[in-house]
């Protein structure tokens, strides 16, 4: 074991987020464009290479791995990758192996994944409404979503429900959807829509999860949990129904003093702050034939660069800190 990722400013970096793709079979509003314009798969990492950065972070301290995209079940030999990662779960290494999906492929690598190791997932999903999610997507179906995460709940999975607040959308669907992960046990989270990509008006999508809170808090009781999950959710428990509520508010609270994660890109560029331009080149230098010390010694580089947070902001009525690349090339 080397020395840890230590940022400048004393935040251990234990929490890797990795982008496999910027592919996906959805094309929600807030987050790409219709007739998105996808990587040509040379520029794509390999999933060897995937292997050797994901594993190299793992040896300098990293206890978290999230497999994002895009929508990471769409990439092929995905399932090679999980089960070569699973590897450090089973020599204690790797604490958590996770993804976050859009639960359009689930019915299919559910039982796969839970083989693997991974025992929770993040499943986005904004609405319950057929004809709103239909909407939403551009082209996704509800049911088939609904098929992933019973066959996850199934599988032993636990999942948790990531719902992106926007105003006008799914507002009369708070309780719904309170309600409905009651019912089935997931956990719930919500989450403020962020300035990433070139998708429309971000004021007229942003709902406060201050007001969103507040809605909820005339109506059950909630009480404040110390639990963190390694993201950057703050937690309440519903008295009522015993259920966890999570909050990601990086508009309305800025999180970022705890921040212990990094980004990386399906082209392997690390990001150090999901609001930050800063960044740096690892697919580059891997193919240039950087040895493994090398590789070490540029993450190190990397991560000596990581800033204090963020500089999204909407208070002033205009979208500060506006990030123009999509979502779905950092990793959600």
């Amino acid at each position: 074991m080397q020395a840890p990722l230590i940022d400048p400013f004393q935040r251990a970096i234990s929490y890797l987020r990795v982008s496999v793709t910027d592919r996906c079979d959805l094309r929600c509003l807030y987050c790409m464009a219709e007739q998105m314009t996808f990587l040509p798969k040379a520029e794509l990492l390999t999933l060897e290479e995937l292997d050797r950065l994901c594993s190299t972070f793992i040896g300098m301290g990293v206890k978290k791995l999230r497999v994002t995209g895009g929508e990471p079940l769409v990439r092929r030999g995905i399932m090679d990758f999980f089960r070569a990662m699973s590897r450090h779960l089973s020599s204690g290494a790797l604490e958590e192996l996770t993804l976050t999906t859009n639960g359009s492929q689930l019915a299919k690598y559910a039982d796969d994944l839970a083989a693997c190791g991974v025992r929770r997932i993040n499943v986005s999903l904004d609405t319950l409404d057929d004809g709103k999610f239909a909407h939403i997507t551009r082209w996704g179906r509800l049911n088939q979503v609904m098929d992933g995460i019973a066959a996850a709940k199934a599988a032993g999975m636990r999942v948790k429900i990531n719902t992106v607040a926007l105003k006008g959308f799914n507002e009369d669907e708070l309780f719904t959807l309170l309600d409905w992960c009651a019912t089935q046990q997931h956990d719930l989270t919500f989450i403020e829509v962020m300035p990433m990509g070139e998708t429309g008006d971000r004021l007229d999508q942003f709902w406060s999860l201050k007001d969103l809170r507040r809605s909820i808090g005339e109506r059950l009781s909630l009480i404040p949990l110390a639990e963190r999950t390694g993201g950057p959710a703050r937690y309440v428990q519903v008295a009522e129904t015993g259920q966890k509520v999570g909050f990601i508010t990086p508009l309305s609270h800025n999180f970022c003093e705890s921040c212990n994660r990094v980004r990386l890109t399906c082209t392997g560029e690390l990001y150090m702050c999901l609001g930050q331009e800063d960044r740096a080149d690892l697919r580059d230098a891997m193919r240039s034939g950087l040895s493994d010390g090398g590789l070490e010694d540029a993450i190190r580089r990397a991560i000596s660069l990581k800033p204090k947070g963020h500089d999204f902001d909407y208070s002033r009525r205009e979208v500060a800190g506006q990030m123009p690349r999509h979502m779905s090339h950092t990793g959600g």
